[in-house]
């Protein structure tokens, strides 16, 4: 992981405050106090995170399962379908709009505060039962407005609660594999982009767009069951006083600029995925093979993220991330030019695997970049500024196709954005390591 930059250690800070004290702490002008009624609860799991065990392992399997629940990370699918069929008449642009916002990720900066104050399971609930309302009714829409609501705004809402909250969690169970960890709760997000498209372009034909959806939402239904019966935070709640924000955060450079890297790398990450279907479809791939694109990018992230939480665990987050998002920064450029079925094949896995690492690892140096008492809150500061790039992203992207008819466009676009968060990511390394080589 990230190297610290402060003494305190951050799995064992709050967990070795002992029932009842009134010892305050100030890491990092946090004034952090954990609340004596509070901590009885979590006595049994005093001390260093376990790193393993059976709780803390089918708290990862929960947090899995809730990105397979997460319907529209193949959203690529419902862009190409809503083109041609249900939304014919708006561009793409105004389409991806649709997509943009359940990429948002703007409630995490309220969910991360809450989770530093011990609310947990019932905002995780109620959010679980928001996003399998959300997939039912996405079946009954029929004008574009409420596809805006329901499958764009709310789902996103919903689903930026829940991973906010999903993610902080994974703090408080693992420390030394948190990069593994990491890798392997995003992969639900790749399985389910991948089972969903292809359950799609079977269902569609057979049962209509309607009920292809509501079986998506069965699925959702049982994935997120399971999950709200496991998940559990280890650590007791504090009281870290500054409210919604922690301003002082923003004083470390390092977390300033991976803030601004992440709106850059957002900007343009999403782009391939999303318009993969369309694009194949304008150089004649057939019909019956355009679902597969997002599927097979989405299988290739699933090794792409496992091999990068493994990694990170070895040599640091930021030196794993660095690489492979150039790659897809690259992958992105050559995209339009991919004019072949077997040329789209090859850049669809291999930029599934290359985006994938960034994914997994998104959060990972923003957690180590201070103390766990404030995890949640930092987390979702940088996921809500983060959300910035990708809610603007898509919709520039299908702009600029609009307009000029092509994918060049888009491409340039979003590898140029990619390549600018890789650069800000080399200076985030160097701030925050202070030399040039060392794990980070």
């Amino acid at each position: 992981m990230l190297e610290e930059k402060t003494p305190v250690s951050p799995d064992v800070a709050v967990a070795s405050t002992p029932p009842g004290s009134d010892t305050i702490r100030d890491d990092q002008k946090l004034h952090e106090k954990t609340s004596p009624d509070r901590t009885d609860k979590y006595a049994k799991y005093a001390g260093e995170a376990p790193d393993g065990g059976f709780k803390a392992w089918s708290v990862i399997v929960a947090s899995l399962l809730l990105s397979f629940g997460y319907v529209n990370s193949s959203w690529g699918v419902f862009q190409d379908y809503y083109e041609k069929v249900l939304l014919s008449d708006k561009s793409p642009s105004t389409i991806a709009w649709i997509g943009s916002y359940t990429f948002i990720y703007l409630p995490g900066l309220a969910t991360g505060r809450m989770f530093d104050l011990g609310y947990f399971r019932i905002p995780y609930f109620v959010a679980s039962c928001g996003l399998i309302l959300c997939t039912f009714l996405t079946a009954e829409c029929k004008q574009y407005w409420q596809f805006l609501l329901v499958q764009g705004l709310f789902t996103g809402l919903f689903s930026g609660i829940i991973y906010a909250l999903a993610i902080s969690v994974v703090s408080h169970w693992f420390s030394k594999k948190k990069g593994m960890v990491l890798g392997i709760v995003s992969i639900g997000t790749s399985l389910g982009g991948t089972l969903f498209p292809i359950a799609g372009q079977k269902l569609i034909p057979l049962v209509g767009f309607q009920w292809t959806v509501r079986t998506f939402g069965f699925m959702v239904l049982v994935a997120l069951g399971i999950a709200n019966l496991v998940i559990d935070r280890r650590l007791p709640p504090v009281n870290v006083k500054g409210g919604l924000l922690n301003l002082s955060a923003f004083r470390n450079p390092a977390y300033t600029l991976y803030c601004v890297s992440g709106i850059a790398c957002l900007l343009g990450l999403y782009t391939m995925l999303t318009y993969l279907p369309v694009s194949a479809a304008a150089v004649g791939m057939s019909s019956n093979i355009l679902f597969y694109f997002v599927a097979m990018a989405n299988a290739a992230s699933v090794l792409g993220r496992l091999s990068a939480g493994w990694l990170a665990d070895l040599i640091g987050p930021l030196n794993v991330m660095i690489p492979f998002t150039g790659l897809a920064g690259i992958l992105t450029f050559a995209w339009p030019y991919a004019s072949s079925q077997g040329a789209l094949i090859g850049v669809s896995v291999l930029y599934g695997f290359a985006s994938g690492t960034y994914i997994a690892l998104l959060v990972a140096p923003p957690m180590a970049m201070g103390d766990i008492g404030d995890v949640g809150r930092r987390v979702g500061m940088f996921l809500t500024i983060a959300a910035l790039g990708a809610l603007l992203g898509t919709p520039i992207s299908g702009a600029l196709n609009a307009r000029t008819g092509g994918f060049k466009e888009p491409g340039f676009y979003a590898g140029a954005m990619v390549m600018f968060s890789v650069l800000l990511l080399f200076v985030v390394r160097y701030l925050h390591l202070g030399r040039l080589h060392g794990k980070c």
